[in-house]
């Protein structure tokens, strides 16, 4: 049987800097060869390009046959004498502004030159078309095993660490984002970013949604011999798609995360965005800055007075029945409350112990919170756990930010027996309804993935799982109360409606009474009372 893997090299921006490069090249070939070929991401010519000369006229030639991408700024493109694709010197090949290069081991190996730009397209940059017309030849044989390209995609380290000295939010691009998100290689490189950087390989799937497919690994190198000594050369081997195995290929490695794309931070073209990019022109929150263990608290110094987000709550259009200053509130139903939010009962609830969480102050949804408001609902959050896991219960949390004006985040107690299945139970009624939840990674906070004006419904299960739907139309209003009152959880179908469930004003005020006193040993507003009573 003919031995179907491949041995490649990739390396960042040469910039001229030849004589280095090949040296380098030369002798990890001859210690860990023999490699294929090498990929040259970035910039391949720079300011200084006295070394090309020997090369160029045939008195040095390249150790392995080296592909190119094109110029990606006007002073380099002199050295491209075609700019549909060249071989400039032996073994130095120009791939071309665009397309795919197909091996003869079966390695198909998609290639995009220059920079992204939203006005007319020139020699070295690339606009919308471009990237579409890739998608396209993907679309026809789908297996690209490689994707190089000079920009680096804007969104890669969305549920990832980022890199340090560069910022892709900023200096990325959308397009790449899109390209990647489409045609899903198997290794994407790039250059340009001057950063070496290697993601966790992220899925091309959703889970219990899509059939498992194979992930994905984005390595960004950085410049040939530069300073800081940051890994600017890359070898590895890799079996062409079409010799693989498919259980094989579809593994998943133990830390891989979710896809960091997506159809909503992969659709806003350039011209929208000036500048930085802006959280509200994106699916993800690029703006975000998260400390490295993911789980979205902010870093002191990061922006305005200390690092916290400090957002002013809009004053509601009209009446509200869930701001507590407002006379419309119903006082009654109050469980605790807080210094940003406070614990209520439910009104019509799907069962006794069925509560809200909502803030103090008018605010839609959870990602328009401020972070002292949000810090306070997950304290609420976590002290509701305890005391539902203390009387046998798990619990479900679920917020609707759909055709609503005053966020509420629902919680509710179902049996621990119901908590194996309670994943597929969501899923299994999502589908019926024809909706799509996908899984978003367990560290990730919902403001991550909506930002504010997302329509959304949004569900944390005991299990952990964290499910997201992002609204679009003829969303059902009590699908969370409907998967819940089913029979495989509470079995109660005739509570779907909060209407048909109401009480007296009497009985309410009971259950309130009972629900205080249950929560009492863990609410932790009532430590501050403690301590002035010693």
């Amino acid at each position: 049987m003919v031995d179907k893997v491949e041995k490649i090299l990739v390396c960042g921006d040469v910039e001229g800097r030849l004589n280095q490069l090949f040296k380098r090249v030369l002798n990890v070939n001859e210690k860990n060869g023999p490699f294929s070929m090498l990929l040259c991401v970035g910039e391949f010519f720079g300011a200084d390009n006295t070394q090309w000369l020997p090369y160029r006229k045939g008195q040095l030639k390249a150790p392995l046959p080296t592909y190119i991408l094109g110029p990606h700024q006007p002073r380099t493109k002199e050295y491209f004498p075609d700019m549909k694709g060249c071989e400039l010197a032996e073994n130095i090949i120009y791939l071309g502004p665009s397309g795919i290069y197909p091996c003869s081991s079966g390695l198909r190996i998609m290639y995009l030159s220059g920079r992204e730009t939203d006005q007319k397209k020139n020699d070295f940059s690339f606009v919308y078309e471009d990237i579409q017309a890739l998608e396209t030849q993907a679309t026809n044989k789908p297996t690209i095993d490689i994707l190089i390209s000079g920009q680096w995609p804007s969104a890669v380290c969305n549920f990832a660490k980022k890199p340090e000295g560069y910022d892709p939010e900023a200096d990325g691009s959308i397009m790449v984002s899109r390209l990647t998100y489409k045609v899903q290689p198997r290794y994407h490189f790039a250059g340009l970013g001057g950063a070496h950087y290697e993601r966790l390989p992220y899925r091309n799937h959703k889970v219990l949604h899509e059939p498992t497919r194979h992930v994905t690994r984005f390595i960004g190198l950085a410049k040939v011999g530069n300073p800081e000594k940051q890994k600017w050369l890359y070898a590895f081997n890799i079996t062409p798609m079409v010799h693989c195995d498919q259980s094989e290929l579809n593994k998943q490695p133990p830390d891989v995360t979710e896809c960091p794309y997506s159809e909503g931070n992969v659709t806003q073209q350039k011209s929208q965005v000036s500048g930085k990019s802006s959280g509200a022109q994106f699916f993800y929150d690029m703006d975000a800055k998260y400390d490295d263990d993911g789980r979205g608290k902010k870093r002191k110094g990061d922006g305005d007075m200390g690092g916290e987000r400090k957002r002013i709550p809009p004053k509601p259009t009209g009446p509200c029945w869930f701001c507590l200053a407002s006379p419309e509130v119903e006082k009654h139903l109050v469980v605790s409350v807080g210094n940003h939010s406070y614990v209520a009962l439910a009104k019509g609830g799907l069962v006794s112990q069925h509560l809200l969480i909502l803030p103090i102050a008018h605010f839609q949804s959870t990602s328009d919170l401020d972070d002292d408001c949000r810090e306070e609902i997950e304290k609420f959050k976590s002290a509701l756990k305890r005391m539902f896991k203390k009387h046998g219960n798990a619990v479900v949390f679920f917020e609707r930010n759909y055709r609503s004006h005053h966020l509420q985040v629902q919680v509710i107690p179902v049996p621990m027996n119901t908590v194996d299945c309670i994943v597929e139970i969501f899923m299994n009624s999502a589908a019926s309804f024809d909706l799509e939840l996908d899984e978003i990674p367990k560290l990730s906070d919902i403001s991550q993935v909506a930002p504010p004006g997302t329509p959304f419904f949004y569900t944390e299960l005991p299990t952990g799982e964290k499910l997201y739907h992002r609204v679009k139309k003829n969303f059902p209003l009590q699908f969370g109360r409907e998967v819940l009152a089913s029979a495989s959880v509470l079995n109660v179908p005739e509570r779907v409606d909060w209407r048909e469930c109401k009480m007296s004003k009497d009985e309410e005020t009971e259950q309130r009474n009972k629900m205080r006193s249950l929560f009492q040993p863990y609410d932790f507003t009532l430590e501050d009372d403690d301590d002035d009573d010693d």
